[in-house]
């Protein structure tokens, strides 16, 4: 492509440079900061607008070729809810606008990531007149039907709505993402791109994780991965039980990477859940990690296991595979997609503890090897950024086209 374009992200509640794991930040801070790095390696001008999320936070930094990181302050610099930020948006709006004037630059086409960046992004396309492309990421109305955790509040479902109707261009991630948005919002198909996340095959690959291993004390036990959010919708309470129902001695261990100083109370629940299911030894709750590490502990599992109720795509079972580690994952997201040989992992029909327990089990002991780990990553080689990032670049030219642009 040889027209390079400026492109303005927005993602208002959660800084794509935090560290994962954490109670706002996961796929969603992945994706952004992936696309955009890719974006800039091949010319276009990117800009990602967040809020400030610590006092002296520097506005303007620098973290890939071509893409700008702008921390916007809108009052309110310590962390807090998402919902907390809504009051704020036509602030933020208001702040994108005045660094666009101040800095001279004309963007090509707003990409909002979340319901609350679309709203700025609906604010910003009428007074710009370009074209806005919205990813929410996770729909609040698909959150709610699992009938798991906090119900998302009207003023979500409301606002994803209004996007949903407005917006030029949505991307998401699955099929059911797709169906969800025409069921649930009204949003016209020809104006739904499904396309899935990416994943990052330079820094996510096989490692020898033997040290991990070591430093863990498993001691020969067969060892599982959960890495994501602490929150009920992602199934860790059913994990943890299912290991009450294993036998002793075959019991494998069981890692668990996410959580930060927000998610206290939540991890605090998880330890006394564990401590009565009498597991506690069994389970290492190691917290939030820096991307960077990641692969080291994918490669030293036997398996990643993923639970949940709902997931918009599934950026874990990718990195996993990509490592060459088996997912053993409920049917949600690109799960069926991406596991469908008996090497690549299990898909299980729900993840009621016992069914996790007798899933995790049979996978265990029927003998995969490492030598298969090749295989698992070759299913997610067409996951790469590079390809995921050509096809979101079609739907900017395509939508600037529509513009006339």
């Amino acid at each position: 492509m040889d027209r390079k374009l400026k492109i303005a992200m927005i993602s208002l509640h959660s800084c794509p440079m935090s560290r994962l794991g954490g109670q706002d930040t996961g796929g969603m801070n992945v994706y952004i900061r992936e696309l955009a790095a890719e974006l800039g390696k091949r010319g276009h001008q990117v800009d990602i607008f967040t809020r400030s999320h610590r006092p002296g936070h520097e506005e303007t930094v620098t973290p890939f070729r071509n893409t700008r990181l702008v921390h916007l302050d809108i009052g309110v610099n310590e962390e807090i809810s998402k919902i907390a930020c809504y009051p704020y948006i036509d602030r933020f709006a208001r702040q994108i606008e005045d660094f666009s004037k101040a800095c001279g630059i004309h963007y090509d086409i707003l990409h909002s990531h979340y319901w609350l960046s679309g709203l700025i992004g609906k604010q910003l396309k009428e007074k710009w007149n370009i074209p806005h492309i919205s990813m929410f990421h996770t729909l609040a109305a698909m959150k709610n039907r699992t009938g798991i955790g906090a119900e998302e509040p009207e003023l979500r479902l409301a606002g994803e709505r209004q996007i949903a109707m407005d917006c030029d261009r949505i991307v998401a991630a699955t099929r059911e993402e797709q169906d969800g948005l025409i069921t649930y919002y009204g949003a016209e198909d020809k104006r739904i791109a499904v396309i899935p996340c990416g994943v990052n095959l330079s820094l996510f690959r096989r490692l020898d994780g033997s040290s991990v291993r070591r430093g863990l004390g498993t001691n020969g036990r067969k060892l599982l991965l959960y890495v994501g959010r602490i929150e009920p919708i992602k199934g860790l309470e059913c994990l943890l039980k299912a290991l009450s129902y294993f036998d002793e001695s075959e019991s494998p261990m069981l890692m668990v990477i996410g959580g930060d100083i927000r998610n206290r109370s939540g991890m605090r629940v998880f330890k006394e859940l564990a401590e009565s299911c009498h597991t506690l030894e069994r389970v290492y709750f190691i917290g939030s990690m820096t991307q960077d590490k990641l692969p080291l502990y994918y490669s030293a599992a036997d398996a990643c296991v993923i639970p949940s109720y709902y997931e918009s795509c599934g950026i874990v079972a990718l990195e996993a595979m990509a490592c060459g580690t088996p997912v053993i994952a409920t049917n949600v997201g690109i799960m069926s997609r991406i596991i469908t040989s008996p090497h690549s992992g299990v898909i299980i029909k729900d993840n009621m503890p016992l069914t996790l327990m007798q899933e995790i089990r049979s996978f265990l002991s029927n003998g995969y090897t490492a030598a298969t780990a090749a295989d698992r990553r070759a299913a997610v080689a067409g996951y790469s950024w590079n390809t995921i990032t050509d096809r979101i670049l079609q739907q900017y030219i395509t939508t600037l086209s529509a513009y006339g642009k």
